[in-house]
């Protein structure tokens, strides 16, 4: 892949009182399609114990929707950050930055984050994050309660970045369908993967997944017609997709340039029988 990418990241603003209302904005009962357009200033919120803060939220677990995960786009303004930015001791995150940078301190390091940039945080670590610099940071951050397992150990933190990891192709695809790996998919400590999925112009997933893992997918680059349940959706750069369990999904990269979304997924688990506690 080349070194040279772009990450889009909300504006926020208004749309004018002449604008049309209609828009690409839909919640079913397997899937929610949460387009650019709608990521406005009027439904950001503030977060306890973080200043020159706002998020986007786009996930949040519902009872009958999708349970494992929230996902937020997180901007930080110069000067802002936190000290205390995760009130779960059992949630674990993955930060993916998108605009500007950040100073993130975990596990007794302090790294500066670029976009591109991605950390893994385990429940339970101790983190700050901060903007040090002139402009405004942008960032994913994907939380979920860990779950752990009897005789495996809390995976450790990973620091590393889209331009640090080769995109691995998928079989048979020649590369045109390639997927970046944050986190090994080996490494059952893992109960979460978070990814880049990249199409050449022109790729497809050439069937209908369907599966037990909840999604969040956030276009990164480009833009592509997405199979969802029995709906064939358009989504570029800026849109989100919220699937639940075993929504069917493929898709279609189109436009000139790589289709490439950020994913979650849940993973490296018996499905529950009762609630986490």
């Amino acid at each position: 892949m080349p070194e040279s990418r772009s990450y889009y990241a909300p504006s926020g603003g208004l749309p004018g009182q002449t604008e049309l209302l209609t828009g690409r904005a839909v919640f079913t009962e397997a899937y929610a399609v949460i387009p650019k357009d709608v990521l406005r200033d009027i439904v950001t919120s503030l977060l306890p114990h973080w200043d020159k803060t706002r998020a986007w939220i786009l996930a949040r677990p519902l009872s009958g929707f999708a349970e494992t995960f929230s996902q937020y786009i997180v901007e930080v303004a110069p000067g802002g950050g936190s000290d205390n930015p995760e009130p779960d001791s059992g949630a674990e995150a993955g930060l993916f930055a998108v605009a500007g940078s950040f100073e993130l301190m975990l596990a007794g390091r302090t790294r500066q984050i670029e976009a591109g940039g991605f950390a893994y945080i385990p429940p339970g670590a101790a983190w700050q994050l901060h903007n040090r610099g002139g402009g405004s940071a942008v960032f994913h951050w994907i939380r979920k309660r860990y779950e752990p397992v009897e005789g495996l150990a809390l995976p450790d933190p990973i620091v590393t970045s889209d331009r640090e990891c080769p995109a691995v192709a998928m079989p048979d695809t020649d590369g045109r369908w390639a997927t970046t790996r944050f986190i090994d998919p080996d490494d059952m400590r893992h109960d979460m993967h978070v990814n880049i999925v990249s199409f050449e112009p022109g790729a497809v997933i050439p069937f209908a997944e369907t599966h037990i893992m909840e999604h969040g997918l956030y276009v990164l680059e480009g833009k592509g017609v997405y199979r969802l349940n029995r709906d064939w959706v358009e989504v570029e750069a800026g849109d989100f997709m919220w699937l639940r369990a075993f929504c069917p999904q493929a898709c279609y990269a189109g436009g000139p340039g790589p289709f490439r979304y950020l994913l979650y997924k849940d993973v490296n688990r018996h499905p529950r029988l009762a609630p986490l506690l």
